[in-house]
Parts: C-alpha cells; structure tokens; sequence
C-alpha cells in the first residue's frame, strides 16, 4: 500500500509518497503540463491514499483520482495548519506533514460530495446568482417607482405595472436606468430554465427540491 501526501498548487504539486511495504519515501515535484499528473498517478499499483488539504482549485484533481479509481481524502486545512508548529509554509514540508497524518491515521478528513453532486450544487449556485441578479433589478425599479409616488408590491411586475413604469415622467438618467432595467426582464425567463434543469436532476439531493430552492431564496430576500 502507498501513501501521498500532496502539497496541491495550481501549476504544480509537491508530493510525499511512503510505501508501507518496504518503508521507503520518495519525494518529488510533478508540473501540471500535459499529461505529467495523470500519468505518474496511473503509474501507481493499487492500493493507494493521497491525501490534500481543501483549495479552491482542487476540482479537476478529485476528478482524476476518481477516474483513476484512487482514494483521495480531503483535509480540513484549519486542522492541518494545528498539527505543524512551524508557521512559514513549505511545499516539500506541507507535503511530508500530510503524508505523516495519513500514516497516523490522524488525517482531518471531510466530507466530500461525488462529482454529480458538486455539479447540480454549482447549477443550484449558478440559479443563485440569477436570482440575486433579479432582487437588484427589482429593488432598483421599486426605488424608481416609489420615489415618484407609485407603490405596487409585486404588481408592479404585471403587464399592467410595467406600463405604469413606463409612463412615469422620469429624468433623462433615471428613465436610462428605468429603461436598462426592463430590459433585465428576461432575467426571469433564465432562472426558469434553470428550475427546469434542477427538478430533472434533483434526485441526487436528500431534501426535496421545492424546500431547498426556498431556502435559497429566502436567504437572498
């Protein structure tokens, strides 16, 4: 069995690799160009553990270890920096500390969600910014409106309320964002679509569909 401490960065990674069988750790320094990753960790007999610390950047990574069908534990970095004393960060030696929590069983891991998971999560986030998208665009024409004597609530998105809109006698700068506004309209359309896409594919999640789009919404309101 081999166990890898990988110091993840986005042009390259510093690994740590302990064979359990002999004893033996080899160091070294793979560049993230062609295809260097995927064929030194192809190259590996099974079993194998690798171990990183969570970044932002790590996604395709996950998804190679995946195909490669290598265990791939996630760590929280909080807990990773508590077990090194030293404070100024090292590749080779953030590489070798996580090498030695995985060999002492002592390795923060988190939870990680499958890759179709993460997907429908970044669609769900992606239908979030749609909608904060819309409040900014309602909340500027409900300003608009108000300032000059009309109150509607939501009926000021009907047809009727848009031509209300429309009609008011606005200054030429205020009648631009009026009008730039309204044309966010469609706005709507996209993150219908985007509810569309959610509700074929929402088995993947624990809560339904309908009570975790609320909850996203009423957090944005």
């Amino acid at each position: 069995m081999r166990l890898i401490g990988c110091d993840l960065h986005a042009s390259q990674q510093s690994i740590a690799m302990l064979d359990r069988d002999t004893g033996v750790i080899v160091e070294k320094t793979l560049k993230h160009e062609g295809e260097t990753v995927r064929t030194f960790y192809a190259s590996i007999p099974p079993p194998v553990v690798v171990g990183i610390e969570a970044t932002g950047s790590m996604g395709w990574f996950l998804r190679l270890m995946e195909e490669l069908t290598i265990e791939c534990r996630v760590g929280h970095p909080t807990a990773i920096r508590k077990a090194e004393t030293r404070r100024q960060k090292h590749d080779r030696r953030d590489a070798a500390l996580l090498l030695q929590l995985l060999a002492e069983d002592r390795f923060p891991a988190i939870w990680m969600p499958s890759i179709e998971y993460r997907d429908l999560r970044s669609l769900l986030l992606h239908r979030h910014q749609w909608v904060r998208m819309r409040t900014r665009v309602q909340n500027a024409l409900h300003a608009i409106a108000m300032a000059h004597g009309v109150r509607r609530g939501h009926t000021l998105w009907n047809r009727e309320g848009q031509a209300m809109l429309a009609s008011l006698p606005l200054a030429p700068h205020t009648a631009h964002r009026a009008a730039s506004s309204r044309r966010c309209i469609h706005i709507e359309a996209v993150r219908a679509e985007l509810d569309k896409l959610l509700k074929t594919s929402f088995f993947l999640s624990r809560q339904p569909y309908d009570q975790v789009v609320r909850m996203a919404d009423e957090a944005e309101d």
